[in-house]
């Protein structure tokens, strides 16, 4: 879905962008340029930053085994 309006960034973008190796909204801001013109798109933007690097977080933290099972 298209977040920025204004550069043409979609979430999938933003979440390659964390994926490449930005670690706060404002790396993504600045390698994207989502947000940085009217702002409309900031509240949207954030959201998606937060969630993409909580999910990283938690798939790192949690060592996969093959007698994993979920509760």
């Amino acid at each position: 879905m298209y977040v920025c309006l204004c550069h043409g960034v979609t979430d999938g973008q933003i979440r390659e962008a964390i994926y490449e190796g930005c670690c706060s909204y404002r790396e993504v801001r600045a390698q994207t340029g989502v947000a940085t013109q009217c702002g409309k798109c900031a509240c949207v933007a954030k959201k998606v930053v937060r969630e993409t690097l909580s999910d990283m977080h938690a798939a790192q933290s949690i060592p996969f085994t093959a007698s994993f099972k979920p509760a």
